[in-house]
């Protein structure tokens, strides 16, 4: 564990996809990276490992079971017998369909798959998280700051809030002022700035399951999720990476530096 109270969790950059999700072998790789937060370990891992911040990852695909979802987050067209009208979770905990609307699962998966699949990959890693919260508040800190690291398209797509919209290079999003102290919030937004970013702020993301689970200020737990938009390290279309994505790396060494170093005055004034 990091001697500051801080972590890192990037739980959709895994490609592994298990044996019995048949339905996603055999994609083409445009098709099946296409929502993958492709190279997001390779971008922010060197910089952790250096300032020795904590941090969790997945190895699974987040078609087969999203992390950032919760396990109720299913419809009629991804579980058998689920009473969530088709649509409503198309892009659930089981991804039915990409946000270019390409078609993953071509029809529902039966409850006890459903229910491997989440012991599988879903229990394991919040697990983890929630071990991860432990032991800082087994250490006596009263205050654990966590950031969820994502990555986003450059334009949003029909599916999304903002489609056709240029996006920013950083979305900092805290479900609406909710999942962490407004302080962790500023200095998150700061360090991405000062690093060279231009940021948004709750647009077109408000934050995820994993901010609305861990988020919890008045017991102490400030969850915040930065996503980075893919244009800048990676080749939308092909799901490549740029030369460019050791300026990109040099750019997050910069804001985790920053946050690492302002956090022990933050802990002092909340």
């Amino acid at each position: 564990m990091s001697q500051i109270p801080f972590f890192v969790t990037m739980p959709h950059s895994g490609e592994k996809i298990p044996d019995r999700c048949d339905w996603l072998k055999n994609l083409p790789e445009t098709v099946l990276m296409c929502d993958v937060d492709r190279y997001i370990d390779v971008l922010y891992e060197p910089t952790l490992s250096r300032l020795k911040i904590t941090s969790h990852k997945t190895e699974w695909h987040r078609y087969a079971v999203d992390l950032n979802r919760i396990p109720s987050d299913i419809d009629e067209t991804s579980v058998i017998g689920s009473k969530n009208p088709a649509g409503s979770f198309n892009r659930g905990f089981h991804w039915v369909v990409t946000t270019y609307n390409d078609q993953l699962m071509p029809k529902p998966i039966d409850p006890k798959l459903h229910e491997d699949l989440k012991q599988l990959i879903y229990d394991p890693f919040h697990s983890k998280v929630q071990a991860i919260y432990k032991s800082y508040k087994d250490e006596g800190f009263k205050n654990i700051f966590h950031l969820d690291a994502h990555s986003m398209p450059s334009l949003g797509t029909k599916m999304h809030k903002d489609p056709g919209e240029k996006r920013a290079d950083i979305v900092i999003s805290d479900s609406l002022g909710k999942s962490c102290n407004i302080k962790f919030r500023d200095l998150v937004i700061a360090a991405y700035v000062a690093a060279g970013f231009k940021v948004g702020y709750n647009w077109p993301y408000v934050g995820g399951r994993l901010t609305e689970q861990y988020g919890q200020p008045s017991q102490g737990q400030h969850t915040i999720q930065v996503e980075l938009n893919r244009e800048l390290y990676m080749d939308e279309k092909t799901k490549k990476i740029k030369d460019s994505h050791q300026d990109v790396q040099i750019k997050i060494a910069k804001a985790l530096s920053y946050i690492q170093s302002e956090l022990p005055l933050l802990i002092k004034q909340i």
